[in-house]
């Protein structure tokens, strides 16, 4: 089905309200705002999870628990499918060859190789974390999947 085939049904589209057309409509002078307030007025929007003045659901329940979200370890992601563009064996596949082929941003984060794809050539690659996947692959293919160890300062 194409757009122009789509079949015009009769009574679906309606015209628009024709606002600030004199009083005879119904529309006209405050064209259907009413009168004074927030409401009539052109920037007029209700923040989400208002309700009126009264004080909001999330405000008003506990909070209890805790959540690891903040201090959560996050990742720069590596897909097998991305390395395919390094085709020389020779070298080896780090963080400043994955930066300067813009595969990742030159960050703090570390490096995690998924398994995403297939893998052809031999490969050297130098990372952080490696999955399962992305391990047996590489192995597979006769490279080498090195871990860089976190240094531990106390």
């Amino acid at each position: 089905m194409r757009l122009h085939t789509i079949p015009h049904i009769k009574g679906a589209t309606h015209r628009p309200k024709r606002l600030g057309s004199g009083e005879g409509n119904g529309h006209g002078k405050t064209c259907g705002r009413g009168q004074k307030g927030s409401k009539c007025r052109s920037d007029y929007s209700i923040p989400p999870g208002f309700e009126g003045g009264q004080m909001p659901l999330y405000r008003r329940l506990p909070k209890r628990g805790f959540s690891n979200y903040q201090f959560r370890t996050k990742y720069e992601i590596v897909n097998l499918e991305d390395l395919k563009r390094f085709k020389n064996p020779a070298h080896v596949i780090d963080r400043k060859a994955l930066i300067k082929a813009g595969l990742i941003r030159d960050n703090a984060q570390p490096l995690k190789v998924l398994g995403e794809g297939s893998l052809v050539n031999a490969l050297k690659i130098v990372a952080h974390r490696f999955s399962a996947a992305a391990k047996d692959k590489i192995i597979a293919a006769g490279g080498e999947a090195i871990l860089i160890e976190k240094s531990t300062q106390t």
